[in-house]
């Protein structure tokens, strides 16, 4: 791997070290906003609950931001003046709706597909990492046909841990058989790229993914910034 800076991915120096040197023999991926866009179908059922309860829907392109943030986040970012109880009322219809529509509308992030490809390929295992609950996260990969892919697919209840903390990504490590040291980790939210500091593994931010204009995501840990799963790709053919 070398230190020159790709188009859409942008290698950094961490503690005055340059990290990206170290080859990535593994790949995981966020859920939600990194390897599947999510959002179509988390604000329809959004907005069935919010119907349930007689109150506006709200537009896809609006609150899509918040979607890897989970439910609670979405109910906040729609009706953010009512109270715990009647949004967290709000959120249980949400995930009832949810469990019905999940897979629907969802589809991998363009350019994703010639990315898995290449790792296949090659051989470079990946999987998932994501706090969404395994009841919603594996039969949507199944959906897609990617489950089967994956010796890796941990969940918000995988472990007694979820992300930032690290147990969930050496889980992960430990199911494809990499060292965190040697695995890319991509994610579009903060707790992703604390997540992968904190295992040890090559954080890579995702600017495809659902990032508010208000998440300041360069100031996040990161080793990479992709604009594209293109970029990625791009990375890992320069060996």
């Amino acid at each position: 791997m070398t230190d020159q800076t790709l188009p859409g991915a942008n290698a950094e120096t961490i503690d005055g070290k340059r990290t990206a040197t170290r080859p990535i023999k593994g790949v995981l991926f966020d859920l939600d906003g990194t390897l599947v866009d999510t959002a179509p179908d988390l604000v329809l059922a959004l907005n069935l609950a919010l119907k349930d309860f007689g109150l506006p829907s709200q537009h896809l392109e609006d609150i899509r931001y918040a979607a890897s943030h989970g439910s609670l986040a979405l109910v906040n970012a729609a009706q953010p003046h009512l109270n715990d109880e009647e949004k967290a009322a709000i959120q249980q219809a949400l995930l009832e709706h949810y469990h019905n529509v999940n897979g629907q509308e969802a589809k991998l992030f363009d350019g994703m597909s010639a990315l898995l490809e290449h790792l296949s390929g090659q051989q470079i295992p990946f999987g998932v990492v994501t706090n969404k609950a395994a009841r919603f996260a594996r039969p949507l990969l199944h959906r897609l046909a990617l489950a089967n892919k994956m010796p890796a697919i941990i969940s918000g209840d995988s472990t007694t841990q979820s992300k930032p903390h690290p147990a969930p990504m050496r889980l992960a490590a430990s199911q494809i058989g990499v060292s965190c040291q040697g695995i890319l980790y991509l994610g579009d939210a903060k707790r992703d790229l604390e997540a992968a500091r904190n295992s040890d593994m090559l954080g890579g931010i995702a600017h495809w993914g659902y990032i508010g204009n208000n998440d300041q995501a360069h100031l996040w840990p990161h080793d990479f910034g992709f604009d594209t799963p293109v970029s990625v790709l791009e990375l890992l053919r320069q060996g």
